[in-house]
């Protein structure tokens, strides 16, 4: 039963992103049988009984290319701004920059 509810995803149990984790699946676990476990303790069962660690993709499904080529493009530039032309100054706390 808790592998029919890990397959149809987190957004089916009310989180919205893709994503499991232990304290997830010991919410589930509380609802669904009522067994409280912490994430230390749970971790083993879950190895167990054939589950493993996942590590997600490193590029998400939702993702649009095109909206991220614009936006480096249109925004990107502005955030990064020109290069400082040097200045005299000093970096030191105790020492005054001159004008």
């Amino acid at each position: 039963m808790l592998e029919a509810v890990r397959d149809a995803g987190p957004a089916a149990s009310g989180w919205s992103d893709q994503c499991w984790t232990l304290a997830r699946i010991a919410e589930i676990v509380r609802r669904r049988f009522g067994a409280e476990y912490t994430v230390a303790g749970l971790d083993p069962l879950l190895h167990r009984i054939g589950w493993s660690v996942q590590v997600p993709s490193r590029k998400a499904a939702e993702r649009n290319e095109a909206k991220i080529a614009a936006w480096k493009d249109e925004q990107w530039p502005v955030i990064k701004g020109g290069r400082r032309t040097r200045a005299p100054g000093s970096a030191s706390r105790t020492k005054p920059a001159r004008a």
